[in-house]
């Protein structure tokens, strides 16, 4: 289905107009790819914190226990050649590019090589679906930057596609997965003897500090109410019920889902949201429940914190209090999930173009151009890609952006 637009945004926000680009830009978080760069790649992810090399070395143990090595840069390894197969079978012909934000290849040195090609204008495509500052704003922010820093700004334009959490090639991934889970969950009941044990479906996702959260989809002129209080929230909430909605009544009978959050990394005094997904399965064992299906819908691929935080320690939990457990697939190189982001690229170029924004949720289809406000960063302003730079949705008297400006966070702009 296609949604109707936002309540309470200006619709205009929504689309970008269609442009002619060069090639996409893959971006992703990175990963240490051996012992002697977990040190490296974790300094890198707390720049600017201060934090000890000491700490560090604490909190590196899930990497170290899979030799140093996070499997997320092979997973987009494997991306990039899917996207290239699948651009290569429409003919398409965009290359594609990938840079990461903590480790090789980092995103400066490929938007310099990207310029030293000739390609002056580029898409990118983010391994994060949902709304909130580091899914979303931070890609743009580390893109802003690389450009100052390469002197590239006003040389190379860089914009990106819209959010993807509803659109039908990332959920419907998880409608398959669900359902597969749910029915080994249940033989494994039934293999106990206990075939109508309660069954619950745990829709997990990367907990954040709640001021972040709050801070996603707001705009600073037209402030929207989310359920949930932001729309990182809500997006999850949405996803989740389509999930329920769609996987076959007989295999969802008699089990009831929430949502959990894993995966916090930040000081006890923050808060960040709740309820972890240890926690929430020992409240459910309690409750009787007998079998877990964990569905990692904030992930695109299974990288270390879906192995470690997922299939080690949330299934040690389950272990432990002699459950059930299962695990859903994240959406990784799905044949669904790679055509349906060739289509969320051929919904912003000239070529190939494709008007129809499908969406799975009333949420959706989510804007190509972030209003001012949205996902803001509280730990300092930096300069961020404006998405798509026009006059459309600016404030009065604010002066149009050209294509690969920087804006500053915070302002009137749309960054």
């Amino acid at each position: 289905m296609t949604a109707a637009p936002h309540a309470g945004l200006d619709a205009a926000l929504l689309r970008a107009a269609p442009a002619e680009y060069d090639a996409i830009l893959l971006a992703s978080f990175g990963g240490p790819e051996g012992q002697d760069d977990v040190i490296p790649f974790l300094r890198n992810v707390t720049r600017g914190r201060g934090i000890p090399d000491e700490r560090l070395e604490e909190v590196s143990h899930h990497y170290r226990a899979n030799g140093g090595i996070s499997p997320i840069n092979a997973q987009n390894r494997a991306l990039k050649a899917a996207l290239e197969a699948e651009l290569a079978a429409r003919s398409i012909k965009l290359p594609v590019l990938w840079g990461n934000r903590n480790w090789d290849p980092y995103i400066p040195a490929v938007l310099q090589e990207a310029y030293d090609a000739g390609h002056r204008r580029l898409l990118m495509v983010t391994t994060s679906a949902y709304s909130c500052y580091s899914s979303d704003r931070q890609y743009r922010e580390d893109i802003g930057m690389a450009l100052a820093s390469t002197g590239l700004d006003g040389k190379l334009a860089v914009d990106k596609v819209r959010q993807y959490f509803d659109h039908p090639g990332f959920v419907r991934p998880f409608l398959e997965g669900t359902a597969v889970s749910l029915a080994k969950v249940r033989a494994e009941l039934a293999a106990a003897g206990t075939p109508e044990a309660p069954v619950h479906v745990l829709f997990s996702t990367h907990s954040i500090p709640t001021r972040d959260a709050e801070a996603a989809g707001r705009s600073d002129d037209e402030p929207r109410t989310f359920e949930g209080g932001s729309a990182y929230v809500a997006q999850h909430l949405a996803v989740a019920r389509t999930v329920m909605a769609a996987v076959e009544p007989a295999a969802v009978e008699g089990a009831d889902w929430s949502l959990v959050y894993q995966s916090r990394s930040g000081a006890p005094h923050v808060p960040w949201l709740e309820p972890d997904i240890n926690d929430a399965i020992a409240d459910l064992a309690a409750a009787g429940t007998k079998g877990i299906v964990v569905v990692p819908l904030g992930f695109v691929s299974d990288h270390m914190e879906v192995v470690w935080d997922l299939d080690t320690e949330a299934a040690e939990t389950c272990a432990e209090l002699g459950l059930a457990f299962d695990r859903a697939p994240t959406p990784g190189t799905h044949p669904l999930f790679v055509s349906g982001l060739v289509d969320l690229v051929c919904e912003r170029t000239v070529a190939n173009h494709i008007a129809d924004r499908p969406a799975m949720t009333d949420l959706g289809p989510w804007y190509d151009i972030a209003p001012a406000g949205d996902s803001r960063n509280f730990r300092g302003e930096k300069p961020a890609i404006a998405e798509h730079g026009s006059t459309v949705g600016l404030a009065p008297g604010v002066a149009a952006l050209s294509e690969g400006a920087l804006a500053r966070g915070g302002s009137a702009t749309h960054v």
